[in-house]
This record gives structure tokens, sequence and C-alpha cells, in this order.
């Protein structure tokens, strides 16, 4: 190289006046850049003591691309006025000198460390205190875009864009140049030579002088963008386990697919399912050659998903080229990329088929279409789209999608069986609760029962109305233990035990003490002899509306609610009992006298317990709420129900309510009948008395021949005292009363028999009859019905 002489002059106090265009050669800093600023900032070190001493000597200077340049240089002061010196001019000693190395031709040879700077994989570089370019390597000049010396003594913000990542570049740059601490972190964004953002693990450390001065900045930055997708796929995955199946609902669980794909894995995605999996039907054994399904969820970066070509709701049909088809038929990801015949002909038909989409489906490049499977079984397919998105879909996004397609898919097959089982479980339990219920004259009733939406499912609530003998009612509530088909199966068996026990006749304690027996034998035969668990409570209460009395008994449910007509409410004060399968405890029956027009209320738990409620509030304002004014019992239930529950009750809701009846004594008429055959013809005339009172000549016949049968019964194979008692109701109803305890029973007579035809023509002649048990005996009674008056 041609050897420049180089000057420089300084004034007093070190500051540079004057710089020739050999010292610029020398050092790569121009005029501008150098006059005004301390000689000193131009060294890489301090010179020796001796150099100063002597205004001579070696010094090391930093060339403007980082390097250092050792020159013998000599100051010459210049004396003012006073003989004090008041500046000096510096200039290069004859001698050798060493350039910097900048790598072009004909320059000296690189030292190790200079070719392992220029050679590194990793962009490096190197900056003045200032953000100045200084050294760059190979790599970050490809990175940037341009040559060395197009980037060196320029400031770093001039080189790039006003981007948020750069200006953070700055500022790590920046305060590692003033605090003198190394910098490490990881940054997303693009580059100027780059078409895509890349990931960057960057590490800034200072460069310090011998005495410890920071006089610049070096940075090394690391390409990681395939191990930050890789974090990034596993983070996806991490989401997919909390995003996915929130909800067991089959749409829900395809739209958290969607939001989980978009817009970080695709710019559109879709979920279409087969026919089936949104019904009750069981999957096809396979599947035909033109698929049919239906889009339950689909989504876009862009508002309203305009590059859709189906509709939320819709059916499509898929044809075998089609790659979601060949996903389903495949069982696998089918990968399609722009220029293949296949992904250009479905496009094509996406334009044909919706054309409005066109323009936002310009530029799509890349598709990925996932089969849904869950334990062996095809449900759908999700479909993944890149439009904006630079990178097409590769071998890692094919084992990413079919993971996240095989979690959702998952939760989708465990949201179809979940609504199977719902929906199966509540129509067994709507088979089993009543659906009209009877007609009676002892109370007015009216009936809510609401399935929980919880995903523990349908429970065992359910709930009774029995018509029993002598015009008096069985009104019937009670719990399952559990959820689901299990529960609602226990409560059908239940509701037929009760419905039996009932019919004959048995005091509510006895009957769930037989209620009890059954369930224990019913759980421990289930459970192979395990010991039985609590499955069941049950209140069953018997009103009477002749002596206006209501007996009642529970088994470890909660007491009803009474309000009487004077409109105070209140719990009934209830032993609670035992819940039924525990076996071996008894059951305690309490009895109240009602006046006509009471409100009893029947429910169970769900109505007043829950995990957020107390108990004590919720009663307070269940009482609160029964004495609302309504027009009917039903505007009743369902003021109690919006008063009391809250807006998602977490379990079913069964109420009952019944508003009591009273009979007259214009309507019971009862006789005392003397244990003597000959009372037979008086009583039978008695009754034909009291029917032709209450204008029933025509039941006379029948009445009498039931009255004659049952009374002679009563003194022949009975024990006094004995009594007769007609019930004028909806039927009439004829009860003979007598002190044994032995019930009749019918029986074939033969051809030659004199007796044992009495009951079997009681039977013939009314619409039914029976025998009940008492306090004092039994009862036999038999009912006929009357013609309805106009």
């Amino acid at each position: 190289m041609e050897h420049v002489s180089a000057a420089a002059t300084t004034d007093a106090q070190g500051i540079v006046t004057g710089w020739s265009e050999g010292a610029r050669q020398l050092t790569g800093h121009t005029a501008e850049e150098v006059v005004g600023r301390t000689a000193r900032e131009l060294l890489a070190e301090d010179p020796p003591d001796r150099a100063v001493a002597e205004l001579a000597g070696a010094v090391v200077l930093r060339h403007r691309d980082g390097a250092l340049v050792t020159l013998a240089l000599r100051a010459h002061p210049v004396f003012g006025a006073d003989g004090a010196p008041n500046g000096y001019v510096i200039t290069e000693q004859p001698g050798e000198r060493e350039p910097p190395f900048t790598g072009q031709p004909g320059e000296r040879e690189a030292t190790l460390a200079e070719q392992a700077f220029e050679q590194a994989s990793v962009s490096m570089s190197v900056f003045d205190t200032r953000q100045r370019y200084l050294r760059l390597n190979g790599t970050a000049c490809r990175v940037m875009g341009v040559s060395e010396e197009t980037l060196l003594g320029r400031h770093f913000p001039e080189s790039v864009e006003d981007a948020e990542a750069n200006r953070g570049f700055q500022r790590n740059l920046r305060h590692v140049a003033e605090t003198g601490w190394p910098v490490r972190y990881e940054s997303f964004t693009g580059a100027p030579s780059l078409n895509r953002e890349h990931a960057w693990s960057i590490e800034m450390w200072p460069v310090r002088n011998p005495s410890g001065e920071v006089t610049g900045v070096a940075l090394a930055a690391l390409d990681s963008t395939e191990q930050y997708w890789a974090r990034q796929r596993l983070a996806m995955l991490d989401e997919a386990a909390a995003a996915l199946g929130t909800t067991l609902d089959v749409v829900r669980t395809a739209e958290e697919l969607v939001g989980l794909l978009v817009p970080r894995y695709a710019d559109f995605a879709s979920v279409d399912l087969l026919e089936w999996v949104l019904g009750a039907d069981e999957p096809p054994t396979a599947l035909d050659s033109e698929i049919v399904l239906r889009r339950v969820a689909h989504g876009s970066v862009t508002e309203g998903t305009p590059e859709a070509a189906v509709h939320l709701g819709e059916v499509d049909v898929y044809p075998a080229y089609s790659p979601p088809a060949r996903a389903l038929r495949q069982g696998r990801a089918v990968l399609s990329q722009a220029g293949e015949p296949g992904f250009v002909r479905w496009v094509a038909e996406r334009n044909t088929r919706a054309p409005a989409g066109r323009s936002h489906r310009r530029g799509v490049h890349s598709m990925l279409a996932v089969p849904l499977r869950a334990r062996g079984t095809t449900l759908g397919v999700a479909v993944a789209v890149r439009i904006a998105h630079p990178d097409d879909y590769g071998e890692d996004d094919d084992v990413l999608a079919g993971e996240l397609a095989g979690r959702a898919a998952v939760c989708i097959d465990n949201a179809r069986r979940f609504a199977r089982e719902r929906t199966t479980a509540l129509a067994l339990q709507n088979s089993l609760l009543p659906r009209g219920l009877p007609g009676q004259a002892a109370v007015e009733v009216a009936h809510r029962y609401l399935p929980s939406g919880s995903l523990a499912g349908i429970g065992g609530d359910w709930f009774d109305v029995i018509p029993l003998s002598g015009s008096r009612v069985a009104l019937v509530v009670g719990d399952v233990v559990g959820h689901g088909i299990p529960s609602s199966a226990t409560m059908g068996r239940l509701c037929t035990a009760v419905r039996t026990l009932a019919d004959v006749d048995l005091p509510p304690d006895e009957l769930l003490t037989h209620l009890d027996d059954l369930v224990t034998h019913l759980d421990s035969g289930d459970r192979e002899d395990e010991v039985a668990e609590l499955g069941a409570t049950c209140l069953y209460a018997v009103y009477d509306p002749v002596s206006r009395s209501l007996t009642l008994a529970s088994a470890g449910h909660p007491p009803p609610a009474l309000v009487l007509p004077d409109g105070t409410a209140s719990l009934v004060p209830l032993a609670a009992g035992p819940p039924l399968g525990v076996g071996g405890l008894p059951f305690e029956a309490t009895e109240l006298e009602l006046p006509e027009g009471a409100v009893v209320a029947l429910y169970t738990d769900g109505l007043v317990e829950d995990r957020d409620r107390d108990v004590d509030h919720s009663t307070e304002e269940l009482c609160r709420a029964l004495t609302a004014r309504t027009d009917t019992l039903d505007a009743l239930c369902d003021t109690v129900l919006k008063a009391v529950l809250p807006e998602e009750p977490s379990d079913d809701v069964a109420l009952l309510l019944a508003r009591t009846r009273a009979l007259g004594g214009d309507r019971v008429a009862t006789w005392d009948v003397t244990p003597d055959p000959a009372q037979v013809a008086a009583t039978r005339q008695d009754a034909t008395e009291q029917l032709a009172a209450w204008g029933l000549d025509e039941a006379a016949f029948v009445t009498e021949l039931v009255v004659s049968e049952l009374v002679t019964n009563a003194i022949r194979y009975g024990e006094p005292p004995i009594q007769l008692r007609l019930i004028r109701d909806q039927t009439l109803i004829c009860e003979v009363s007598d002190g044994s305890s032995t019930s009749p029973h019918l029986r074939r007579a033969h051809a030659y028999d004199e007796g044992g035809r009495g009951l079997l023509l009681v039977a013939q002649l009314t619409q039914r009859w029976g025998s009940r048990q008492t306090g004092g005996g039994k009862t036999i009674w038999a009912e006929q019905s009357l013609t309805p008056e106009f």
C-alpha cells in the first residue's frame, strides 16, 4: 500500500483542531468526525508514561472499523506569546506501521482471530459506544444485505426500519455501553435481506481497553428460528390441553380447535363433522365414495371469514379427489401445496361454489387436512390453510396438526358420548316420571322438573302422585345419588317399587322400611355382597280429604314446606330418618291436620342446596316465595323456581305443589253395624236411602249388592267393631271396616259350592276394589264410577 504521511493539530486541552487526509486514510475517520473531539477518544489504550513525557513514542489507535493501529508519533508544541504551549502538531514518525485488515486482496495476511471472526456462522458485529458500526463479519453482512464498507461508521438506526424490535436492539446496545454489563435476550423479528421474520438469540458484551474502560460493544446473533418454532409447537400442545374440551359440547369443542389454529398456525381453519356425530346414530361401517360433512366451526384472520365456501351448519359433499376426503379415507394428514393438480382443482371448486370469496382466497399456497379420529372411529376432518403466512406447511406441521386433531377428536367424542348418554337418560327419566297426573279430588297439584345442565349429567330426581283408596292421595318425591343412565335406571326401580307398595296401602313409615330393604338388596346384589352405599332419599306423604290429615315420613329427604291459608309458610317439623340403603334403622311418621286450601311443597335438594349457597338462606327464600300471590299453582311453581334457583343450577330439581281440598260431611256417610246377620238388610236400606238423598239412584242396585256382600263377610269372618262408610267423590266409594287383620282374597268357586262368589261379584260390578290395614284391623273398599253431572 502507498505510504501517506498523517498529521493532526490539537489545542492545549487536547481537542483536535485539524485533521489531514493522511490521517483519514490511516484511521478511517474523516475530519468532520474527529475535529472537536478529544484526541484521547481515538486511542485504543493509554500511551506509555515515557512517551507522554518525551512527546514521542509508540501509540495504539483504534481504526474506524474497530481494528488496532500502532504508530510512532511525535508531538510538536506550538508556543504562544507568553512562551507557554497553546497547541500541538502531531506527526507520524518515519517507520513501519501496521494497517488494519479488511479482507481485501493484497492486504496483509489475517490473523487466526480475524479469520474466525470473519468466517463465523453466527452474525457478529462491533459497535462503538455511540452505536456506530465498527466491524461486521460475513454472516452479519448477508443478514443486513449490504457490504461492510456501506455500514462502517453509520449509526445503527440509520440502517434499519423504525420497528419496536430494532428500537429494543438499540436500547440494549446503549445499556451495555453505559453499564458495562453483558446482555442476553431473544427476539423475533425480520432483517433487511430476509423475506420473513426469524428468531434470534442475541448476546451483547462490552469491549474494554487495557485500563478497563468500555470502548465498544460486540455482539453475536444466532438464528434460532427452528428451535423457536419447535418451542411454539410444544407450547401449542400444552395450550391445547387446557383450551380443548372445556365443555362437553361438540360444536364448542370444534370452535376451540379453530381458535387454537388461527392466527398462529393458519390464516383459515375449519372443522367439518360426519352427520351421525351430531345425532344419535351409530357410526357407519364404511365411508361412501362422496363424503357428506357438516360445517360446525370455522375461523379466519379476516373478519367475517370470507374465505369460507360453506356456511356454518351447512352440509357439503366432498369429492374423492379433495384433500379432506383423502384425509378421511387414508386416516392420516394430507399435505397439499400450490401447483399440485389436486390442490389447484380443489381451490378452483371452492371458487366456483362461492365466487364472492375468490379475492380472499387469492394467494393460498398451502393446506393441511387432518382426520379427526378417536377410539378407532372417524368423526370428521379439520382443515388449516395458509394464505398470507409466508411458510408452507412441512413435516413438523404434519405431526403437530395430527397431535392437535387427535386431542380435539377425543374431546369431541367425549362430548358426543355425553350428549348421547344425557339424551338417553333424560328420555328414560321422562318415560318414568308421570306425564299427566291422575284425576283425584283430594288435592290440586302442579309440578316442575328441571334436569341439570352440569357436566355431571342427568340426576335421579323423581316425583309421583298416587291415588289411594278412600279418596286419599299419596305424594312422593325422591332423589337417587349419582348422575346419568345408572341413576335414571335406579330411579325407575324405586318409582315402580313405591307404586307397588302404595297399592298395598302401607302407612308411610312402613312403606319406607320396605323400600329401604329393597334398595339394600338391590345395591348389595349389584356390588357382589359389598356393603350397600347410601343410594337414595325419599319423602312419602298421604293426605286424607275426609279427615284432612297429612301423614308423612322421610328417608333422609329435606322436609316439605307448608303454606297455610293465612299466608304463613314454614317447614314441616319432621324426623329426617336415614337415607334409603342404610338398613336396620327405623322410620318415623308425622301426622298433621291441615285446613282446606293449605299448600304443601315437596322438593328435591337441588332446589335449596348448592356448594355456593347456604341451605338455611335458600329455605327461607323458598318459604318467602311460596307466599306469593298467584292465580294458579303452575304460576306459583314458576315463581318459586325463579326466586330460589341460581341461573345455572348444578343439580336436578323436582318441585311438587299440592293444595288440599276437604270432603265435607255432606259427602260422607258412616254407620256402625251390629255384628248380627239380621242387620244386613237394615244396613243395605240405610245405604239406599243415602244414595237417594245424594241423587245417585242409578247406583243403588250395584251398591246394595256390594254393601250386602262386604257387610256379610265382615259379620261372618271379621271381628267387631264393624263400620260402613260411603264417600261421594269423583267415584262412589263403599268401605266396610272391622277389627280383624285378615284380608280377603278372590278364589274360584266350584259348581256345587254354596259360597265363594261374593268378592268375584264385587270385582266384576265395581271399577276397582281392595283392602288396607288400619290401626284397629282392616278396611275392604270398592269404587264405582259415577255418571258425570252436566
